[in-house]
């Protein structure tokens, strides 16, 4: 996106080819920006400059893209210009409006089913304005579309955080030149960003995800005998909640070669097998991981004693609702679970027993996230676990299976498939 509204070329290394990635990259060609893939895995954007995005010719089809469709609301918000959003049947049940509210006040005009919910069409500012506005809920989504949109806004866009959360979009800004300061005062973040910028195409290596990185972690943990080193991760502040929480369970785990790229702080992950032990997670560490959610609680399902989730009522939103699908799940493999509107308690054993030699498959509900951490699980599960659909895995993480398999790990995809 960065690299779209960019003055000149910006090459991109260490992209993940997902779903949301393509339809992101498909909607920014749309948009007006030139997007090639290089036949050695690069990728070359060249930009139209801040204020130079074109009206797209047909609907923008995001896929299963939430973060991709919310930030293109935001750049679109201030650019005059009409744009139609649409998704699949997930995406298309993915409420909007948190979105859609604050960036209606730099002038855009936003049209949409009930709830806010896609199919949506985007009327942008003819005259953007800046927005000031402080975040009802932790929401990095919301706070990066705010800053999306003030690029093209006159003045300063300002976004009032109570609650940290993750950095990428400011540290990105800063990388591509525009001017971003954030300062705190009790514990109150705020983010202003000035207005008309001017970026440059730049260079940027895309450290590994630790969303992604989550699944052969939490595998590395549960099989005994395993010893796995997670390359150029990622380990920015604001994404390392998952890390922290398995070292307060007792995990094996090491940072080696640390250093920073592009402004992020990256190294590598070292895991190995450990015997795990429940904790309370703290609810103020849940926008540092929240999408690391559904694989704790299937690391959970072996730890000794009880792990509590508290604050995680945000699962309830995603691609699905995520605290229902791992409480239901865990429950059709024998795992003891307490479950309410924002919370998560999983009473850990020492066998978990599986759902893989029952009729009735884990129902993943198009969710990439659910369908991994149940394969996942189903790795140290006395029956294996079955899934309905690993088809919406390729959304974030196309290589999971042949990667997993490449580990040891038995996953078998098709009619019969025990995992």
């Amino acid at each position: 996106m960065l690299g779209g509204l960019a003055i000149g070329q910006t090459r991109i290394t260490g992209l993940l080819e997902g779903e949301d990635v393509l339809a992101t990259a498909a909607a920014m060609q749309a948009l007006g920006a030139s997007v090639e893939r290089q036949d050695d895995g690069a990728w070359l954007v060249q930009g139209v400059g801040v204020g130079g995005l074109a009206e797209p010719a047909d609907v923008l089809n995001m896929g299963n893209a939430g973060t991709g469709a919310r930030l293109l609301m935001g750049l679109i918000a201030s650019h005059p210009i009409t744009a139609f959003f649409t998704g699949d049947g997930s995406l298309r049940r993915r409420p909007m409006a948190r979105v859609t509210t604050p960036l209606a006040l730099c002038g855009a005009q936003f049209f949409a089913r009930e709830g806010g919910r896609l199919p949506l069409a985007v009327v942008g500012a003819k005259a953007a304005v800046a927005i000031d506005y402080r975040l009802p809920v932790a929401s990095a989504q919301v706070k990066s579309a705010i800053l999306l949109a003030g690029l093209n806004s006159a003045g300063t866009t300002r976004v009032t955080e109570p609650e940290a959360t993750r950095d990428h979009t400011e540290r990105m800004l800063r990388h591509f030149g525009a001017s971003v300061v954030r300062t705190e005062l009790d514990g109150v973040g705020v983010i202003e960003l000035q207005g008309e910028a001017v970026l440059r195409g730049a260079d940027v290596l895309v450290p590994a995800d630790p969303s992604s990185a989550a699944f052969p972690m939490a595998a590395a943990l549960l099989v005994p005998g395993s010893d796995v080193t997670l390359t150029d991760l990622c380990l920015n502040p604001g994404r390392i909640g998952l890390i922290q929480t398995l070292r307060e369970m007792g995990a094996d785990l090491a940072v080696e070669n640390a250093r920073e790229e592009n402004g992020e702080p990256i190294g590598d992950v070292r895991v190995r097998y450990t015997k795990l032990h429940g904790v309370t997670v703290p609810a103020d560490r849940a926008p540092s991981m929240i999408d690391e959610y559904p694989v704790l609680a299937a690391i959970a399902a072996t730890a000794s004693g009880k792990t509590h989730m508290p604050g995680i009522g945000e699962l309830r939103v995603k691609e699905s609702d995520r605290l229902a699908a791992m409480a239901t799940g865990l429950g059709q493999c024998g795992v003891d679970v307490d479950a309410n509107a924002d919370s998560l308690t999983v009473h850990g054993a020492d066998h978990v027993i599986g759902n893989g030699r029952s009729g009735q498959a884990i129902k993943t509900d198009l969710d990439h996230r659910i369908a991994m951490a149940f394969a996942v699980l189903g790795l140290t599960a006395r029956d294996g676990v079955k899934v309905d659909d690993a088809a919406p895995i390729a959304t974030s993480f196309p290589d999971f299976v042949p990667l997993m398999r490449s580990l040891g790990a038995d996953i078998r995809i098709g009619v019969a498939a025990d995992a």
